[in-house]
């Protein structure tokens, strides 16, 4: 359904920016910092990924509470709050708690905070500009990709302690840059938090996107996107020393950068040749992912496999930013855009849990990273394969 969104000062959309930018760029320093808490502390090398897993289980668990307080509270606040849980997560890993549970604290925070970050959007622009500026907020996210898993894997390199309090002092910055939000008339004020309720809620916003075409068809793409892309970063991590010999942190973070200037790119042309009235384009580099991938991990030499993780990136940014746009529309009409965008988050991290599940055991079994990484690029080209078969054909 078409909307106006309120008259809202031109500093709104900067200001969600830069919150993202320094919340986005702690999110991803603490990662490889945690990674090398982890193998300092000489855990097994499955923790890698159950820091994953206890990270994207929190998006699980507050699916169904996510969606109705972004839309519950002006946005911009959600955000704050949401920055400060993720600030005792990074406190809680520098006063020595378990890793594990730390990062988990994190996870709860990010939970919390995405449906509000993209949900805001739909509030600031009208729908002939929501794919522009999900292009902006991409764009905000990578560069802080780009300095965070740079940073975090030289600072880890380095002191474990000086990584965790730059960590810290993002998150700190971050919430200092949501005061600059305005306050926003909340999507759905005076929402009771009744736990029956919001289930019961919850599930009738799924049926209800999920009777969406267009809806149904953004989820699907976006869960087997974001399965793939945070698969994708712990591979690196195992896949790095096999194939190219090098055992430090800094070269799988670095790696991972050069994924997040392909977004960076995908995005910008998203915006250019993608709009919501042509949104099957995005499907064509979708369906290209699963291939490169698999000559990925047949490379042996780092320019090659700073290429093809640059082309990665440049097809995922030209096939997930249009479908997040389109996703944020379908919701502002239906079920509220926090609602649409938790609904979202709830499918994207169950893909996550199940291909980086799949992934943790197949290390367990002594598969080596280079073996996993051909069967992981064959399922994401067959899961790839189908939805394109599907949303041609009008069956999905």
């Amino acid at each position: 359904m078409p909307h106006t969104p309120p008259a809202v000062p031109k500093r709104a959309l900067p200001a969600v920016l830069a919150a993202q930018f320094l919340s986005a760029l702690a999110d991803n320093a603490l990662l490889f910092a945690a990674i090398a808490l982890v193998r300092a502390q000489r855990h097994p090398e499955e923790w890698v990924p159950l820091l994953q897993e206890c990270f994207v289980l929190a998006f699980v668990v507050l699916a169904p509470f996510a969606g109705p307080f972004a839309d519950a509270l002006p946005k911009g606040r959600v955000m704050i709050l949401s920055n400060g849980v993720k600030l005792l997560g990074a406190a809680l890993m520098l006063a020595g708690a378990h890793p594990l549970l730390a990062y988990a604290t994190v996870g709860l925070g990010a939970a919390a905070y995405s449906p509000a970050k993209y949900g805001i959007l739909s509030e600031l622009v009208g729908p002939d500009k929501l794919v522009k500026a999900n292009s902006l907020m991409e764009g905000s996210t990578i560069v802080a990709i780009l300095l965070g898993v740079g940073a975090g894997g030289w600072l880890a390199d380095r002191s474990l302690g000086l990584a965790l309090w730059a960590v810290a002092g993002c998150y700190f910055a971050a919430m200092l840059a949501n005061l600059l939000i305005p306050k926003l008339p909340a999507a759905h004020p005076g929402g009771r938090f009744e736990l029956v309720a919001l289930v019961k809620d919850f599930v009738d916003a799924v049926w209800t996107l999920a009777r969406d075409r267009d809806a149904r068809f953004s989820l699907g793409c976006t869960s087997l996107f974001w399965g793939t892309g945070a698969t994708l970063r712990l591979l690196l991590v195992a896949w790095v020393p096999l194939a190219l010999g090098i055992h430090d942190a800094a070269t799988p973070a670095n790696l991972n950068g050069a994924v997040a200037v392909g977004i960076a790119l995908g995005a910008a042309a998203a915006s250019v040749w993608i709009s919501l009235d042509t949104v099957n384009r995005a499907l064509l580099p979708g369906l290209l992912l699963g291939p490169v991938i698999i000559v990925l991990v047949r490379m042996h030499g780092l320019v090659e496999a700073a290429v093809l993780l640059a082309l990665i990136g440049l097809c995922g940014g030209l096939f997930v930013v249009p479908l997040n746009a389109l996703l944020q529309e379908r919701g502002h009409g239906t079920v509220g855009a926090g609602h649409a965008v938790a609904i979202q988050n709830l499918f994207e991290n169950l893909a996550m849990l199940a291909v980086i599940g799949l992934y943790a055991g197949s290390i367990k079994q002594g598969m080596r990273a280079d073996e996993a990484g051909l069967a992981f690029g064959g399922l994401v080209s067959a899961g790839l394969v189908l939805i394109t078969w599907a949303r041609l054909s009008k069956k999905a």
